[in-house]
């Protein structure tokens, strides 16, 4: 059985479009959270995910515009959220509220967290990663630090995606994951998609034009 691995979409709909033209047969679909925030189409792309049903968590800025909080992010992330708090309906902001913080998948053989296991909000980086990270499941899936990276142990695979809409590896290609539950052989892909049409957008929606740019240099 195969898997695929998206996470940090980021109201980026020409990203997440060319991720799932782009990515092959595959049995499920998970996302690690995250879906809004940063770019300009928050509703198009929680409506795709929803849609197509995708099972997710409740990544950071998916709690801050699904409660409307008061948040503690720079003026980038910060405007995002409030882009995204303008541009979603209450079903959607409500939609992002019921997402979970943990989630399993596949009889449990798969669980999905947006930071770390213990902590949604814990930047785990690749230099982080451990085979005690795992507990019951074979593929413990993470997002948040928007950096590609996988690592196979023992007992099972720790996987990253990547970001699919604001990578930060220096790649900026689109980035998700396909995992292989029988052989727990995991594919670190990259896809094209249209920057300039994001960095048009984001101006045009009055966005910090660094929203925009920085997707050139995928940082």
């Amino acid at each position: 059985m195969r898997v695929g691995v998206v996470s940090d979409i980021h109201s980026n709909k020409p990203a997440l479009d060319a991720v799932l033209a782009d990515m092959p047969d595959v049995e499920l679909l998970v996302n690690a959270g995250d879906i809004v925030g940063y770019n300009p189409w928050p509703a198009e792309c929680v409506e795709r995910v929803r849609d197509s049903q995708i099972p997710s968590v409740q990544g950071n800025h998916d709690r801050a515009v699904a409660q409307q909080t008061g948040f503690r992010f720079n003026r980038m992330a910060g405007a995002g959220v409030e882009h995204a708090q303008s541009e979603l309906s209450k079903e959607q902001r409500e939609w992002l509220q019921t997402l979970p913080q943990t989630r399993t998948a596949v009889d449990g053989r798969v669980k999905i967290v947006h930071g770390h296991p213990d902590d949604p909000d814990r930047y785990t980086y690749p230099e982080n990663f451990s085979e005690k990270l795992l507990s019951d499941e074979e593929v413990l899936v993470m997002g948040h630090t928007h950096i590609q990276h996988a690592e196979t142990y023992s007992s099972g695979v720790v996987v990253n995606p990547g970001s699919v809409g604001q990578p930060r590896d220096g790649n900026p290609k689109a980035a998700y994951a396909v995992v292989n539950l029988k052989t727990w052989d995991v594919e670190l892909r990259r896809v094209k998609y249209d920057i300039e049409a994001v960095v048009d957008a984001v101006e045009k929606a009055s966005l910090p034009r660094r929203i925009g740019s920085r997707l050139r240099r995928g940082e």
